[in-house]
């Protein structure tokens, strides 16, 4: 085994030592809470020793970044999630290689997804990004829309051609009523994604918790936690 590989998996057997942890305490199943890891400022290389170690969830912030990791990394069985702020110059590019858009925002980028997916013949899922910094319909600080705007936002995504309506995504805002209150921000994402999925059941995905809060968002309810500098090391700083 390779230091770096070594290294992997010594960071991804401490972070399974801390999401199974969280569900013990939270009364919740290991296997109700799915680790994606976030691989943004790291070579396609290190994915591939992450597929080994058998990561399947993966995810990417930047189209320039992550588009030609993707394709060098075609050949393995992974699913690649999109989580950061998303431009429509950047949607045609997106939806060639991602699996999951989780930070659709605005009615515009449903439109420019929807299309996208459909001239590449694809279904894409979709999670709607809350902000929590808002509470209105407004766009927050960090991308997303105000729960207020979540469940229009939601109808748009039904009605979009080649586009499935996954569930929610949350970052835990830096300003606002929830700073520096991780779990009672989760705990909001819970309670709109609850009414979500009174008229949509099958959107039951909630997207929350990073390498510093992914025990509160587990014990939220959270079914799926983005970790990246627990697993991979500090990022290096982009230039």
């Amino acid at each position: 085994m390779t230091d770096r590989k070594a290294e992997l998996a010594a960071n991804l057997a401490r972070v399974e030592e801390r999401i199974s942890a969280a569900c013990a305490e939270a009364g919740r199943k290991r296997e109700e809470v799915t680790l994606i890891v976030v691989t943004k400022t790291y070579p396609a290389s290190d994915v591939r020793l992450l597929a080994e170690l058998g990561v399947r969830h993966v995810a990417e912030n930047r189209d320039q970044e992550a588009a030609p990791k993707a394709a060098e990394c075609a050949d393995l069985p992974l699913i690649w999630h999109f989580v950061g702020q998303l431009q429509t110059n950047k949607v045609r590019s997106v939806s060639s290689y991602a699996d999951v858009v989780q930070s659709v925002d605005r009615k515009r980028l449903v439109d420019a997804l929807s299309r996208a997916a459909v001239g590449a013949a694809r279904e894409l899922g979709v999670l709607i990004q809350v902000a929590l910094d808002v509470d209105s319909s407004d766009r927050g600080e960090r991308g997303g829309v105000g729960p207020d705007g979540v469940e229009r936002l939601a109808e748009s995504v039904v009605e979009a051609e080649g586009l499935r309506l996954d569930g929610l995504m949350t970052v835990a805002p830096l300003t606002g009523p929830y700073e520096g209150r991780p779990r009672a921000a989760f705990d909001r994402l819970m309670e709109i994604s609850s009414r979500l999925r009174v008229a949509h059941p099958a959107a039951n995905m909630v997207s929350a918790g990073m390498s510093s809060d992914l025990e509160e968002a587990v014990a939220a309810g959270a079914t799926h936690v983005r970790v990246g500098t627990a697993v991979l090391g500090v990022r290096p700083r982009l230039r």
